[in-house]
């Protein structure tokens, strides 16, 4: 992928099909490293294909035969010298801390390292086609923090839908805005 934010964006929808309720969107930043990870309280993995998850011939879905989001973000994070690590924990296993995290270290100095790219268009993307879902999303750097929380949102909102255009409008122009001070 041409930037991260799409590996983002990948990665997160498969945390709504698992049937997240909430998905922590973190990043943190410095001069050579950055950090991406994507935390869910969905169904989880079982031991069994969270040792497949990477193999980009393994796939659950049933209109294709390959899953390459994982195996993307895992290469993109090699490439530059860093890793891709995954926990996972099903509802069996773990009743109240089921879900999923995944995080990649990538190093910025790299001649192949991948942009973040628009991860703003990223989040009002996910906001807009899950609306229902909550997300927390944290970008760290330089002791500066861009930050949202759906929830809190949702509690300022009460019955107005996070999907409507005006507040979709508005959440993009809160994070540029933000944005522009980190």
């Amino acid at each position: 992928m041409k930037e991260l934010s799409l590996n983002v964006l990948d990665i997160t929808e498969n945390s709504v099909k698992a049937g997240a309720t909430l998905t922590e969107i973190s990043i943190t930043e410095t001069d050579t490293e950055l950090i991406i990870s994507i935390k869910d309280n969905g169904c989880g993995m079982s031991e069994e294909i969270l040792m497949s998850v990477t193999d980009p011939f393994y796939t659950t879905r049933t209109t294709r035969r390959v899953g390459l989001g994982i195996p993307l973000f895992k290469l993109a994070a090699e490439m530059t010298g860093g890793r891709l690590e995954i926990k996972s924990r099903t509802k069996d296993m773990d009743p109240e801390g089921h879900g999923t995290a995944v995080t990649a270290y990538f190093f910025k100095n790299h001649i192949d390292f991948t942009p973040l790219g628009d991860i703003v268009s990223t989040l009002t993307t996910l906001i807009r086609g899950h609306a229902e879902v909550d997300f927390l999303f944290t970008h760290e750097k330089d002791g500066r923090c861009v930050t949202l929380d759906t929830r809190e949102l949702r509690a300022m909102l009460e019955d107005v839908p996070l999907d409507t255009y005006e507040v979709i409008k508005w959440i993009e122009g809160y994070l540029e805005e933000q944005y522009d001070n980190l």
